[in-house]
């Protein structure tokens, strides 16, 4: 017998239609409105699959509907749908085969003194030995069912999860997919095709906090997880919490065990949750730099939601039996072995996250911080000399007790009235985790641009995300982008400080309204002012490269231009020589030639500015001189249309590169002009002329050069289509 199951049993649960089985097709007339499985992933809250709740209809997954809720002790409850991932377009006539993620929570109100599951708080790590369990009419009557295998892999994009070995079949969709190793649930349950079972990762919960409601419900159902589970182990020990399984599964007693991780996601809950995986991912990468002794390098993106999440990285596939070696060269001195790398790794995320919620300043956070705190403190206390005197310094602002500065009593300083710790002013620097980068390729066959969106880290540090080799259409390039480039923004920004959009595109795409695009499907609707919702340009800096010159080699001109931009201060030189006059057309344009030696004798700190459309015409023309010539900085006007302005165009951009002085001068100015603009009512007529400005900013390798373009699969660069 599966030592797990009897835990399991207690909390997985029967979904039916409301009011029972009236209708005898069930072997003895029973549960014949049984749709499928789920679990309770905390006090009140199901979790299981969206196909199962489809059952339904429309009133269901509306939550105007209840369904049934059946435990192990045969007891019954309402439940109310509060999100199904995705919504079909047509909830009356659900999809033979449910997209992914093909989840669903359903609240239970009545149903607080549930046992609940253990769910991972690390990414799905395969393989892995798994159970699966659930409800299900295999044999011909409907009975509880649990069947092992081992988690084999994914689809690479973390959606799905595959299972092979004695997989139970129909009913159990919706039943959670337990690592055996570990005691944790990794998936739920989704159905079985003719060689594997099918999961969905737990992880992709992360898909319901992309808009400010979803992430409050999920960090709110985290939250009471992890209350519940240390509530659970205090009042039932070993026996039959999960804390206590855990521990039965460790090899070792010492190091990261289950009892502090359960400690501290109890904690952690208390705090005001990240705003973006971002804020969780820096802190990652700090605590991992400072414990490990090679350069740290990041390898896989997470995009984590919640501090918790945050722990789940710093621990290897051991959970802590690995990572413990001679650190003879730590800073400050190593004592050799025996020391708990992960532990500490952990324990300093951990002071830096109390670092940052105590910035924010909210009242509600004082107690649970100097809770932290305290905990912190202990822990650490048992550690290297080196760690507990970092994590004093990080909840203290000083490394080790001043007798002329006692720590208070709750163990936190109160650093200018703000709640909890805060660390010296020469560490509190903080900036965006990375800058996001989308790479469009020219066109190689038909009319599809492949694209590829990664993030770009410090010191040049290149990790993609999403790409695209078969590519979309100009005219659907934006929605093709839309969540790639929304993704990789929430895994750049930290806090208020947001991740630049650097759009590295073929020439003929470089009118393209870039700025203006925006994270949200097309018919949402639009208040104007919500951040989340803006135009891209309105909010944060959007800036155009060069693709073709990206795919070449630096050049002397390149650099020394870009030098001289950067040094400042910056002036405005035309791109084309006849302008400006009222209106285009009224000289013969400036040959290429003729252009190119002008803007080549201009200053190197010179931006040639143009009124106008440069991926076409005439400005096309001109701005490939200037490109030739090493500009590293050009800015024009986008829009094709009438216009008798030029003149005022190239008057204010000349006093905008003057007052900018040097390219970061540029970035506020833009977004502020983008804005003025923007009212389509009552636009700002002062700024009239500003409408659709571009900025191109493009400093020679920076990054460097990521290798060739995507070629469709069997193809290669340079084939015809």
């Amino acid at each position: 017998m599966n030592p797990h199951e009897a835990t399991v049993h207690r909390s997985v649960v029967r979904i039916s239609a409301s009011g029972g089985a009236p209708e005898g097709a069930g072997p003895e007339g029973e549960d014949d409105g049984f749709w499928g499985t789920g679990f309770y992933i905390a006090p009140g809250w199901v979790l299981t699959c969206a196909h199962v709740v489809g059952n339904g209809g429309r009133g269901v997954l509306d939550g105007t509907t209840t369904l049934d809720v059946t435990d192990s002790g045969e007891r019954v409850h309402a439940g109310k749908v509060v999100f199904a991932l995705p919504r079909p377009d047509d909830p009356d006539d659900p999809p033979q085969r449910w997209p992914l993620p093909d989840l669903a929570l359903i609240e239970v109100a009545d149903a607080r003194d549930a046992e609940c599951l253990w769910i991972s708080d690390r990414s799905a790590i395969v393989p892995a030995p798994v159970a699966v369990y659930g409800w299900s009419r295999e044999t011909g009557e409907l009975g509880w069912r649990y069947g092992t295998g081992t988690a084999t892999g994914g689809d690479g994009g973390g959606k799905a999860m595959l299972l092979r070995g004695e997989i139970p079949v129909e009913g159990c969709s919706g039943g959670p997919v337990l690592d055996t190793g570990r005691g944790a649930v990794i998936g739920v349950s989704k159905g079985r095709g003719e060689r594997n079972g099918l999961a969905v990762p737990v992880t992709a919960l992360r898909r319901i906090a992309n808009d400010r409601p979803g992430r409050d419900r999920l960090q709110s159902v985290l939250r009471a997880h992890d209350r519940y589970h240390l509530r659970h182990y205090r009042a039932v020990g070993t026996g039959r919490s999960w804390t206590g399984i855990q521990k039965t599964l460790r090899p070792t007693a010492d190091g990261f065990t289950p009892v502090l991780r359960t400690q501290l996601f109890a904690r952690l809950a208390e705090l005001t949750q990240p705003g973006t995986p971002g804020e969780v991912m820096a802190l990652v990468d700090q605590a991992k730099s400072r414990v490990i002794q090679d350069p740290y390098q990041p390898g896989v993106e997470h995009d984590p939601r919640t501090w918790r999440e945050g722990v789940g990285l710093l621990y290897d596939l051991r959970d802590g039996t690995e990572g413990r070696a001679d650190r003879a060269d730590w800073p400050g001195g190593g004592t050799g072995p025996g020391r708990d790398l992960e532990l500490e790794a952990v324990l300093l995320y951990t002071a830096w996250v109390a670092a940052s919620v105590s910035r924010l300043a909210d009242p509600a956070d004082v107690k649970p911080l100097n809770d932290l705190a305290g905990w912190l403190t202990t822990q650490a206390d048992a550690l290297q000399d080196v760690i507990r005197k970092e994590v004093h310094r990080i909840l203290h602002g000083r490394s080790a007790p001043d007798p002329e500065r006692p720590v208070p009593a709750e163990g936190v300083d109160l650093v200018k009235g703000r709640p909890g710790p805060v660390e010296p002013p020469e560490e509190t620097e903080v900036h965006a985790r990375a800058d996001v980068l989308v790479e469009v390729d020219g066109l190689m066959y038909g009319d599809r641009y492949p694209w590829r969106v990664k993030l770009l880290g410090q010191d040049d540090r290149i990790t993609p995300l999403y790409d695209d080799a078969h590519g979309a259409r100009r005219a659907a390039l934006s929605e093709a982008l839309r969540e790639p480039i929304a993704e990789a923004l929430r895994q750049g920004d930290v806090g208020e400080h947001l991740a630049a959009l650097q759009l590295i595109l073929p020439r003929e795409l470089f009118d393209e309204p870039v700025a203006s695009w925006r994270l949200v499907p097309p018919g949402t609707d639009d208040d104007g002012l919500d951040p989340h919702t803006m135009p891209l340009g309105q909010r944060r800096v959007v800036v155009v490269r060069d693709r073709r010159r990206r795919d070449g080699r630096d050049f002397p001109e390149w650099q020394r231009r870009w030098n001289g931009c950067a040094a400042g201060p910056m002036t405005a030189v035309p791109l084309r020589k006849e302008v400006p006059v009222a209106g285009h057309g009224a000289r013969r344009p400036e040959s290429k030639h003729a252009a190119y030696a002008r803007l080549s004798d201009a200053d190197p700190a010179a931006v040639p500015v143009y009124c106008g459309p440069v991926s076409h015409g005439a400005g096309a023309t001109a701005l490939d001189a200037a490109l030739a010539a090493g500009h590293a900085v050009v800015i024009w006007r986008g829009c094709a249309g009438e216009h008798t302005d030029c003149v005022e165009f190239h008057e204010q951009v000349a006093r905008l590169v003057c007052e900018a002085h040097t390219p970061e001068g540029l970035h506020r100015r833009l977004r502020n002009l983008r804005i003025r603009c923007a009212d389509p009512e009552a636009p700002d007529e002062d700024a009239r002329w500003a409408r659709s400005i571009a900025l191109l900013l493009d400093p020679p390798e920076h990054p460097p050069p990521s290798g060739p373009p995507l070629s469709a699969p069997g193809m290669r660069p340079g084939d015809g289509p």
